[in-house]
């Protein structure tokens, strides 16, 4: 496992980050606790340091889970989880982004996952009600007060995290370091606003759902899988994202590994600030996982695949990026201006 500096932090993150969702049995489809302990350990093996949980995941089970995991080694590993989703549905105020809200959640946090402070606080979903300015402010609080070092924006749109990186660079106050997002060759929505902002504030990008679920796994390209799976309406499973999947699949076959090892590689391989977060239900799922960091996909491999989604920038950037545009702005000078 190689590691990565988590934005503007210095910090250093392996670049695989363990998701653990799938930590708990209470939502009925998760890993139980001997499970999740193997896997955790397996991760941890491979030099892998970078955990992401939520005290929404599994009714608090994965976050207590992981607090057991880490006891007596905790400085050994970088632990991120979220605030946001509602823990207590009858209460309005156990969910969302205000400040309340982050002070409940951030004790609870701490209590489940048995430390004192927390690496990598997320904000998980921006709920539009919150104000910006007091968001940051609060997350700035906490980060003085050392119950968490840094945070990030998770399910965030873009000029909400521009502007709070712009309001904390105003007041002198701790700034995001990352955003998480989902990000896969069938979703590449990100590529329009969320990664140019994070290049440009200089924050890494956790990318979630890089499978996206399960579909560029190639199990769903199985023919009698395939068609019992389509006849569940899935709206993943369209007769073009199976295409994207089968050409996952063709390239796997030409290098000789799992389609899960391409579908994570493609993804490390779009920046450098990029950490894919896996996920998995048993240890052989999580190998495979693992294995796609020795894969690097070349150039051609990288744009075949690209070139496989059906994806558009849109306006106003395919519109500025046009041959006829680009010689209005520049004039005759465009081939000697070096951008």
């Amino acid at each position: 496992m190689k590691y990565k500096i988590l934005g503007n932090t210095g910090l250093r993150v392996s670049e695989l980050c363990l998701g653990t969702m799938t930590f708990g049995t209470a939502w009925g489809w998760g890993a139980n606790k001997e499970m999740a302990r193997s896997m955790f350990q397996k991760f941890s093996d491979a030099g892998g340091n970078f955990i992401d949980t939520a005290d929404y995941y599994t009714n608090g089970e994965s976050e207590d889970w992981i607090g057991e995991f880490i006891y007596g080694r905790r400085h050994d590993h970088i632990i991120a989880t979220k605030f946001s989703l509602n823990t207590h549905p009858d209460d309005p105020n156990r969910g969302g982004n205000h400040r309340k809200n982050i002070k409940t959640s951030v004790e609870s946090s701490l209590k489940n996952l048995k430390t004192d402070y927390i690496d990598l606080y997320w904000l998980h979903a921006w709920d539009y009600l919150s104000d910006v300015e007091g968001v940051v402010k609060s997350l700035d609080e906490l980060v003085q007060s050392g119950k968490i070092l840094y945070y990030g924006f998770s399910d965030t749109p873009a000029w909400i995290v521009s502007k709070a990186a712009t309001l904390c660079q105003w007041r002198g106050w701790n700034t995001s370091s990352a955003i998480q997002v989902e990000y896969n060759l069938v979703e590449r929505s990100i590529e329009r606003e969320l990664l140019p902002m994070a290049a440009h504030f200089n924050q890494s990008v956790l990318a979630w759902s890089p499978l996206a679920g399960g579909l560029l796994s190639g199990k769903y390209n199985r023919s009698a899988e395939g068609e019992n799976r389509l006849k569940d309406d899935n709206p993943r499973l369209s007769d073009a994202n199976l295409a994207v999947a089968q050409k996952v699949v063709d390239i796997a076959g030409a290098c000789g590994v799992h389609p899960v090892e391409v579908a994570l590689a493609w993804v490390r391989q779009q920046s450098s600030n990029i950490i894919p977060i896996i996920g998995a239900r048993n240890e052989v799922q999580l190998q495979t996982a693992l294995d796609s960091v020795k894969l690097d996909l070349t150039a051609d491999q990288l744009a075949e695949l690209r070139a496989c989604t059906d994806f558009k920038l849109g306006f106003p950037h395919d519109f500025l990026q046009s041959e006829g545009v680009q010689n209005i702005i520049f004039g005759k000078h465009i081939d000697r201006i070096e951008k």
